[in-house]
């Protein structure tokens, strides 16, 4: 029976659409097979590796993304991931890993994650935690209610709910009598710190000399007896960085009445610039030589000592009949030194342009030129101590509006400085950069000068700042602020703490290795310059199959048992400290960064104070199953600026960007040692 035309029309087109039907199902088939290994992977197993890591999800920080498209990076949360097999690659002719998290995923919160049972191989029959395991748990648990705070916006609001520069917090005067001067333990606000011309005034009375038996003091004579000492030191300091660390001695005025090592009186000043103490100008009773520099158009020392030269005639006379006769020439003391056992005294300190001028009793008696690192708003208390009764100290002339660094922070805000976008190229090298909230002056001096180098623009190395939470809520704003616009900072969310440094290396290591895959991981700090150049080479010498740690290296050190830096033998049993290189800068391959960061997630990891030597033991315990190439380098300074440097330390804002000018225009790696 044959079919009609319109019947065999019909047929053909049925057909099509059955086929059609079946490529849309085989289609949707293979999108599937697809999408839902990615979304076990996003989904299940970051769940399952946070709550393995971290012991607890509820209490998980949020990690809000740095990248302008934060609507679509809102939705997702960034979280630690295990290291797979599959995360590695050959690359030119090295193993090299691939980023665990997407570049367009990168977070400004650190991925490190600290718990409530964080312990490590240290831990002492204290309840089974350490000292500094529970300085770290409690650290943790005041940074997250930080900056769950910051985060809900709430301390931004109340900044902005209260009168700007309100007079009532930085009153024009201060005073206080000596009974209340020692109710607040010698120390006077200065809430707002210091401007020009600003000056304090304090009454008191030196104490008479008394034996000395403190060991650190006390130099036994022959016959054993104790030194005699008068003394006293008025600071100004500024506030601490960190909890438990000592505050910044802006100005530390040491008047040594008896009991200095030259066995005359003398007066000593210096400052310490993050926990380093300068070289010391003394005056020793002679005025500054007429080629010296001046402070102001004032010495630096003004001359107490009387010589028996007054140019009289009798005085030539008994001058040559003493030489004549081989007498040495006398010197006696004419009482104007300015302090004197039991004797009051007016002393009045005051900021000028170019450095302190101290009066006593009305006569200039010494000026010190300001250093690199501090300004006059940093001032904020004045310290009195040693062998002194205080009758009454007066602060003048000070600021009457509150400093803040939110101003500078506008104005340098601009796109030039901001971090380059991550290419999706092999990064080399990635170099954490330690930083405390309030060094917004350090973090810029860094981008404006070795952050600029044309390996860190092109992405092949990456640079970016560590920070903890301040105690000071602002401040925190400011950071996450900071954070935001720079695109440079890895906020670390625990209360910053001088003995906690460690967490922020080891949050260096798990940054360099799962966010940014790098070859070669440096650790350094916000005032080290780095020739990034140098260090590429550096490392480059050392063939890609080996482990390695270079830096400038302590061999042999011994911890010190007795006074401010004491180790006890519960944190370190040894008499030696395992090799490790000096904390300004150095760099380790990326296996030993993914073991501390391994070791750390399986509580396995020995946590000590000291931030350089614990990479120096950590490093020892990897070797005992990996050869480790250690290269030791005096390019790496530890302290200051060598002429072919690679890193330079304790390099203030404006040295930073004169070394780089050098560089830059002579290309020279040339020090700047301006004050």
């Amino acid at each position: 029976m044959k079919r009609g035309k319109t019947e065999l029309s019909v047929l053909p087109n049925r057909f099509r659409l059955l086929q059609i039907m079946m490529g849309v199902v085989l289609l949707y088939f293979l999108f599937m097979s697809f999408e839902i290994p990615l979304v076990l992977r996003t989904g299940f197993s970051s769940l399952s590796s946070f709550d393995a890591a971290s012991g607890f999800l509820s209490d998980a920080l949020p990690r809000p993304s740095l990248v302008d498209t934060d609507e679509e990076q809102d939705a997702h949360s960034i979280t630690s991931i295990q290291p797979s097999e599959e995360a590695f690659r050959v690359s030119q002719g090295s193993w090299h890993r691939k980023p665990e998290r997407q570049m367009h995923e990168l977070s400004k919160i650190s991925g490190l994650v600290l718990n409530d049972t964080l312990s490590d191989a240290n831990a002492v029959a204290n309840n089974g935690f350490s000292v500094l395991q529970k300085a770290a748990r409690h650290a943790w648990v005041v940074g997250k209610k930080l900056w769950e705070a910051v985060e809900s916006g709430k301390i931004e609001n109340e900044t902005k709910s209260k009168p700007e520069n309100h007079l009532d917090s930085c009153p024009h005067s201060i005073s206080l009598s000596g009974s209340e001067f020692r109710e607040q333990k010698g120390v006077m606000v200065l809430p707002c710190g210091l401007t020009l011309w600003s000056h304090l005034t304090v009454v008191g009375t030196p104490h008479w000399a008394h034996a000395e038996h403190d060991p650190k003091i006390a130099i036994v004579k022959e016959g054993d007896d104790s030194v005699i000492v008068s003394q006293f030191m008025m600071e100004l300091q500024g506030l601490k960085t960190v909890d438990n660390e000592e505050p910044p001695r802006i100005l530390h005025f040491n008047p040594r009445l008896k009991g200095d090592w030259s066995g005359k009186p003398v007066i000593e000043q210096n400052t310490c610039y993050r926990m380093q103490w300068g070289s010391a100008l003394r005056c020793e009773g002679w005025k500054s030589r007429a080629d010296e520099e001046t402070v102001d158009g004032q010495v630096k020392c003004e001359k107490w000592i009387r010589d028996d030269d007054n140019h009289s005639e009798e005085s030539k006379v008994s001058w040559w009949l003493n030489r004549l006769i081989g007498r040495k020439k006398k010197v006696t003391v004419d009482w104007p030194y300015p302090f004197a056992e039991g004797k009051l005294f007016v002393i009045t300190l005051s900021a000028g342009l170019e450095g302190y001028h101290v009066n006593v009793d009305g006569k200039h008696v010494t000026s010190f030129p300001y250093r690199t690192g501090f300004t006059l708003e940093d001032a904020t208390g004045l310290s009195i101590n040693g062998d002194v009764d205080v009758q009454a100290v007066y602060a003048a002339s000070l600021p009457t509006s509150h400093p803040s660094f939110a101003p500078q922070m506008h104005l340098e805000m601009h796109p030039e400085w901001k971090a380059p976008p991550l290419l999706h190229v092999n990064v080399e090298l990635f170099i954490g950069i330690l930083s405390a909230g309030n060094h917004f002056a350090e973090r810029m001096a860094v981008r404006k000068s070795w952050m600029q180098h044309k390996l860190i623009k092109s992405s092949r190395v990456v640079a970016r700042f560590f920070v903890a939470l301040h105690g000071r809520k602002d401040i925190n704003v400011e950071i996450k602020k900071e954070a935001e616009y720079f695109g440079d900072i890895i906020i670390v969310p625990y209360m910053d703490h001088y003995d906690l440094v460690v967490l922020k290396t080891i949050a260096i290591c798990e940054y360099g290795i799962r966010s940014i895959a790098a070859e070669y991981i440096m650790k350094c700090d916000d005032d080290t310059f780095v020739r990034v150049d140098s260090i590429i080479s550096e490392a480059r010498k050392i063939p890609t199959d080996r482990s390695f740690y270079v830096g400038n290296m302590n061999y042999h050190h011994r911890p010190l048992r007795h006074g401010k830096w004491a180790v006890t033998y519960e944190e370190w049993l040894e008499e030696e400290y395992p090799p490790y290189a000096n904390g300004p800068g150095y760099i380790v391959s990326s296996d030993i960064a993914e073991f501390i960061v391994s070791e750390f997630e399986k509580h396995r990891l020995n946590l000590f104070k000291m931030e350089d030597v614990s990479m120096g033991m950590w490093v020892e315990q990897f070797n005992s199953s990996r050869p480790v190439e250690y290269v030791h380098s005096l390019k790496f300074c530890q302290f200051g600026c060598i002429e072919d440097y690679y890193t330079a330390h304790y390099q203030s804002p404006r040295q930073m960007t004169c070394m780089w000018d050098k560089l830059q225009l002579q290309g020279k790696p040339l020090c700047c040692n301006m004050r």
